[in-house]
This record gives C-alpha cells, structure tokens and sequence, in this order.
C-alpha cells in the first residue's frame, strides 16, 4: 500500500489572501500530521488566526504530543491570546504508524467524509470550533489504515459552495462521482471537488475554500521514495 495526500484551495472571491491554512509535519514515531484552520472570516485577518492556530498544533505535533491533546492546547492558546473573541476551525489528519490508525481530530461544524469499499459516510459528530467555549475539545475518530480508503476534509466555503444560489454543494455526490473513475488519484478527487463548489458559486466563491484528500492506495511504491509536488500560483 501507499498513501496519497492533496489540496486543492482558492481564495474568497475578490480578496487576496485565504483565511485557510495548512501545515504539515513528520510524526517523531512515523508518519505524518496535516492540520487544516479555517480563521473567522476572511483574508489577512483570518489569515493570521489560522496561522496561529495551525503553527501552534503543528509545533506540539513534531515534539510528539498526541493529536486531541495538541487540538486543545491550540484552543487553549487562542481563547488565552483573544479572550474569546474570535474562532477557527481545526481539523488534524494523521496517518499514526504506531497504532496503524488514520486518527481525525475535528473542532468544526463541517464534517469530514469518509469513503472505501462499503460506500460513503460523513463523520459529523457534534465539534465545537477553536477559541471560544472554554472547554472545548475535539471530535476523535480512528480509522485502520486499509486500501482503498478514502478520506476528504473541506472548510465551510466548500459545503456552502451554492448555498447563496439555494442549492447547496451535495459534497457525498461529489466524492461518490470521483470514486468511480478508476483509479481515482487523491489530487483528482480534491480538484473535481473544489471545481464542482466553484461552479455551484458561479466561479465566484463566496469564501475560502479548502479541500484535503487523503487516499490508501493498494500499490506498492516502486522505488520506496516519499515524494511531494506543491502547485502555488503568484
């Protein structure tokens, strides 16, 4: 088996920063953590909560700091920083070698969905976002690492694509269409989708958008290299 993870983001319409940030980092047992933030509103200012959040989760991530525990000490950090007054939301995604689990950590109303052989399920448990409510902590959920897993995360911008047109993004749909091309490759399942909620917007998206994927493919790697290719208009 072998993992693939993408992205596929834009921008708000009109304005020239994302408030979303993505970071990744190595786990010191194994494997990797990606952190997804989506600061309240958009751009510089949003833009610098993610930041915080993400860099802060990011930074106790790499010192092996398990993922609930890591999501709250980034709450913790922003409730202290802001008072209260602003949220983000924060999502960890981790292939754990230890446990041989895909581990979500979710502080959002946007839930993450989950595809393999049995079909597609969102995993929606009521989450809290960061930064607001004293207690907050995470949504946990565990995944065994198996081919063809499939897993999607997305910023609110992606799930409202079209809701300003009455017509929500049916982001299941999506999924369930990029699924059945065979092989479905997990930088083609972040684009249909973030296309498909550009279109639902009209090509003007009415926020941020973010869509991370991340995919257990049953080859082998032939040659065992770890590779990354990054794409980044200026």
């Amino acid at each position: 088996m072998h993992i693939e993870v993408a992205v596929a983001k834009v921008n708000k319409y009109a304005t020239r920063e994302s408030g979303d940030t993505l970071e990744m980092v190595e786990r010191p047992g194994g494997g990797l953590s990606f952190v997804l933030a989506d600061g309240q509103g958009s751009g510089a200012g949003a833009k610098a909560i993610s930041h915080l959040v993400a860099r802060k989760a990011v930074s106790l991530l790499a010192e092996g700091v398990r993922d609930g525990a890591a999501a709250r000490a980034a709450h913790d950090f922003l409730y202290a920083l802001r008072g209260g007054k602003v949220s983000a939301d924060l999502t960890i995604v981790s292939v754990d070698m230890t446990s041989q689990t895909i581990v979500l950590s979710r502080n959002s109303g946007v839930p993450v969905f989950f595809g393999d052989a049995g079909g597609i399920r969102a995993l929606d448990e009521p989450s809290q976002p960061v930064g607001i409510y004293q207690w907050t902590k995470p949504a946990i959920a565990e995944i065994p690492i198996a081919a063809g897993t499939h897993i999607v995360v997305l910023t609110d911008g992606v799930v409202e694509g079209g809701l300003r047109y009455g017509h929500a993004l049916d982001v299941a749909a999506c999924l369930a269409q990029s699924l059945a091309h065979c092989p479905a490759s997990a930088q083609s399942i972040a684009d249909e989708i973030l296309t498909n909620a550009i279109r639902a917007d009209r090509g003007r998206p009415a926020d941020d958008m973010s869509v991370l994927v991340l995919s257990v493919l049953p080859e082998e790697s032939p040659d065992g290299v770890r590779r990354m290719t990054v794409c980044f208009p200026i």
